[in-house]
């Protein structure tokens, strides 16, 4: 009986633990939910701690540089004045900068919350991201580079609005920095590869344009074709993560409630005049569906489009895996064919 006694009392010591646990499991998710921003802003400290994320003096001092590998890197040029974090770098493969090269304008990822032209993406899978820049550059590319504003103090549609206004700075100076604006790549990956897909349909469509004010001075007969590296685009296909982040992009508690919700998704508003793309997603953390429905989508309409998947069976690639071009044959594969669909448009 005493032994039996004993056993109730443990097991009831156990179950009030476990309650306990779980309350505090819910809680915090409830907390998470309720309070997106301050959990990001906790991710936020860990990444850079005291330093800034938005300034509107450059990072580094302006300035050129020759990389060991032969490349030119201009970079901390200043683009526009309304935003915070208005600069971008120019890599040219050679000192050459008179010789004509089509043009690549990349836009990094870091959930809208981090991340850096000079650094990448710190959500991609062991970022070295030079290691991509380069390898593009050295392929006879004019590579550009942009930051834009970041959360808490700047949300949708910000880092679009500022997009533009680098490619339109771009477009205005182009000749100034020996680039050619008649024959550009525009890329980016996770959320840069958001902001492209956005770009696409802006080109697009003159409805998504009026719906968001923003007006590109650079056309699609420009644009030659869109690399878009893992882009969540459907609302309706977010995991936890991806609610978490996008709640601290748009500023609110409740994404349903977000009347920008209903033009952050470009997908409804691709058309025929969509410029050509090529997509890939990770099959860890990705979002291949979303990237196979924009696919699908630009293949009803007749745009020329490539979509690069490997599932599990080719072993595990995470999200921002194109990185890993030195280690990994299929982030090798997915640049070789990445890179022949950009030459196929522009050389």
């Amino acid at each position: 009986m005493k032994k039996e006694k004993k056993r109730y009392k443990v097991l009831r010591i156990l179950g009030i633990i476990l309650l306990v646990l779980i309350l505090m499991g819910t809680g915090l998710i409830l907390f998470v939910n309720s309070h997106p921003q301050a959990v990001v802003g906790l991710i936020q400290k860990a990444l850079y701690g005291d330093n800034p994320i938005n300034s509107f003096e450059p990072f580094n001092e302006p300035g050129t540089d020759v990389k060991s590998n032969g490349i030119l890197y201009v970079h901390d040029i200043k683009y526009g004045n309304e935003y915070p974090n208005s600069y971008l770098d120019i890599s040219y493969p050679n000192e050459d900068t008179a010789e004509q090269r089509p043009t690549v304008i990349y836009f990094h990822g870091g959930g809208y919350f981090g991340g850096d032209k000079a650094m990448g993406d710190p959500l991609a899978v062991d970022n070295e991201f030079n290691i991509l820049l380069d390898a593009i550059v050295k392929e006879g590319y004019n590579f550009i580079n942009v930051n834009y504003a970041l959360v808490p103090d700047y949300h949708f549609p910000v880092p679009l609005i500022q997009m533009n206004q680098a490619v339109n700075f771009l477009v205005e100076n182009g000749r100034e920095y020996g680039l050619d604006m008649d024959n550009v790549v525009i890329m980016g990956g996770s959320a840069g590869a958001i902001m492209t897909s956005q770009y696409g349909a802006l080109l697009a469509n003159e409805d998504y344009r009026n719906d968001l004010n923003i007006h590109p001075f650079i056309t699609k007969y420009q644009v030659k074709a869109l690399v878009i590296d893992d882009a969540a685009l459907i609302p309706a296909n977010f995991n936890f993560r991806a609610r978490l982040l996008f709640k601290s992009y748009f500023g609110v508690t409740n994404l349903k409630k977000s009347e920008l919700l209903k033009v952050y998704n470009p997908i409804p508003y691709v058309n025929g005049n969509y410029p050509p793309s090529f997509l890939n997603a990770g099959n860890v953390g990705g979002f291949p569906d979303d990237m196979e429905t924009l696919s699908k989508v630009l293949t009803s309409y007749g745009i020329n489009n490539e979509f690069y998947y490997r599932d599990k069976s080719y072993g595990e690639l995470p999200h921002g895996y194109l990185n890993l071009i030195n280690t990994n044959r299929y982030a090798k594969e997915c640049f070789d064919r990445m890179l022949a669909f950009m030459n196929k448009y522009t050389k």
